[in-house]
């Protein structure tokens, strides 16, 4: 099946796949050039990681799970392989974001600074507890067979609009993240004065924006979803089939009473030409 607006998408999605990958990139070259490297000791080379997992994972990996069903080169493939690629990519993007959270609890435990006193790692908790549960939610109901039509029908939008909220929640928590590291660690030349420094983390941050963004474009545009599945088969209590995706035992019934319509209405017709036919045979006999 061909997508609506195919090179339009590319551009799109080839400019989401550059700017998130420039945006890993610059907090590599933020932590190992500006902030001394990266390290597991407790100290602020331990803190490090927190950046750069977070932009890896919680960003960029994320941004590519949240779109991966867009991709019309894997309208072929099957739901359930699909539906297994996102919830890989977005098991990578938990599992660094948790590590990420950790390194941070670490750094400040070893050397005395308080946890959880700015706006910043409030909304981050709960964006990465959101996210959890949703990975689990979706997990458990999508993925494994056993649960109810009825229950993935109701539940869908609220999985679709609660991913796309968290996702913007954690684009917003990065840049709350980047502004707080620069205020506290940018004391001489101060982050007021536009150090090099400064000026690159800047950067960074538009980069995030902007791959967000892009992000939320092209997940929300309708004609480039993915395209309901004509030849998946779901079975009911009584034993039958229902053939294609939601909506399809409705054309199916509809086709049924146009059908029976059409044979009432020429059996309707035929009695009509027949009794005309008698009506005229019996006045050529009179």
């Amino acid at each position: 099946m061909a997508m609506e607006g195919y090179w339009r998408f590319l551009a799109l999605l080839g400019s989401a796949l550059l700017v998130g990958f420039l945006s890993v990139i610059f907090a590599l070259v933020w932590v190992l050039h500006y902030r001394e490297g990266l390290g597991w000791d407790g100290s602020a080379l331990e803190f490090n990681w927190h950046p750069v997992l977070m932009v890896t994972g919680f960003v960029f990996i994320q941004g590519i799970a949240i779109i991966v069903y867009r991709l019309p080169w894997t309208w072929k493939c099957s739901k359930l392989l699909m539906k297994s690629i996102h919830a890989g990519l977005n098991a990578v993007a938990a599992i660094l974001a948790i590590i990420s959270v950790v390194a941070v609890f670490e750094n400040h435990n070893v050397n005395n600074i308080a946890n959880m006193y700015s706006l910043h790692s409030w909304v981050g908790l709960i964006a990465v507890i959101c996210y959890l549960l949703q990975l689990l939610s979706g997990f458990s109901v999508f993925l494994l067979p056993w649960a109810p039509l009825s229950l993935r029908a109701f539940l869908m939008p609220i999985h679709v609009y609660s991913g796309i909220i968290i996702f913007g929640t954690v684009i917003a928590t990065a840049l709350m993240g980047l502004t707080e590291k620069l205020i506290f660690s940018l004391r001489d030349p101060a982050y007021s004065t536009f150090p090099p420094e400064g000026v690159f983390v800047n950067t960074l941050g538009l980069l995030i924006l902007v791959f967000g963004a892009l992000i939320f474009w092209i997940v929300t545009r309708p004609q480039w979803k993915r395209p309901k599945e004509p030849n998946s088969t779901i079975l009911h209590p009584n034993g039958g089939t229902e053939q294609g995706a939601r909506g399809s035992m409705p054309a199916y019934s509809g086709n049924n009473m146009d059908k029976s319509d059409s044979e009432l209405n020429n059996e309707v017709a035929a009695r009509k030409r027949n009794l005309a036919l008698d009506e005229a045979g019996q006045r050529s006999t009179m």
